[in-house]
């Protein structure tokens, strides 16, 4: 018998693909990563560490929470890294909770089924943004600075990896399940070194719902 909840889960997905099929066309000519890294202390995070891991269940955490090791607010304004090549798909200075905010898109070829797929990183409470939207990065690029967001928090990166193209700001649009997001260092790891490739692929853009109360970089 299927239940409410599988059909629940497969119509999400339905129309989660509707949204991405119909974002397709609006794309950017982009390069495949060739390995994703770390997004601080690169490329191994040397220097650092996980201080929060990802929880998808209450209390939730969509990411990781990167501290240096010399303890309290010594990592203010050490830099960020592009944990791969990819565009810039938001940059701005978030109210609430966020303060600077970058999500990059990335395009890779899975070695083990040969697909080219698709996913987000986000960075969040950034000390400075070095980038905007529409902006092409390379791996290990700085993207910006670590910070607290204007003091509200202890100074740390908030680091995320979706596979769902269509989140952006809004984390409560989707459910919270690893077919929308990724552990980003189980990512990182299982992707760390990927053949390059000169063709470039066409990749989705345009995919987030508007998001107010910003302001752009």
């Amino acid at each position: 018998m299927i239940s409410l909840r599988n059909i629940a889960r497969h119509l999400t997905l339905v129309l989660v693909a509707f949204g991405i099929a119909q974002a397709q066309q609006k794309t950017v000519a982009l390069s495949l990563a060739d390995g994703f890294d770390y997004p601080v202390g690169k490329p191994d995070g040397k220097g650092y560490y996980v201080a929060r891991g990802l929880r998808l269940r209450s209390p939730v955490h969509f990411g990781e929470d990167w501290n240096g090791l010399g303890g309290g607010d010594t990592d203010l304004g050490d830099p960020i890294y592009s944990c791969a090549g990819g565009v810039v798909m938001f940059s701005a200075d978030v109210a609430t909770g966020w303060g600077n905010v970058v999500i990059i898109r990335h395009a890779y070829r899975d070695p083990q089924k040969g697909q080219v797929k698709f996913c987000d990183s986000l960075y969040g409470h950034l000390h400075v943004r070095n980038v905007k939207t529409g902006d092409m990065v390379k791996k290990g690029q700085q993207i910006g600075t670590m910070g607290s967001n204007k003091g509200m928090y202890a100074v740390h990166l908030h680091f995320e990896i979706r596979h769902n193209l269509t989140i952006g700001m809004g984390r409560d649009s989707v459910p919270k399940t690893l077919d929308h997001w990724a552990d980003p260092r189980t990512f990182i790891n299982k992707y760390r070194n990927l053949k390059s490739e000169w063709r470039k692929q066409a990749t989705p853009i345009g995919t987030f719902s508007e998001y107010r109360g910003h302001r752009g970089l």
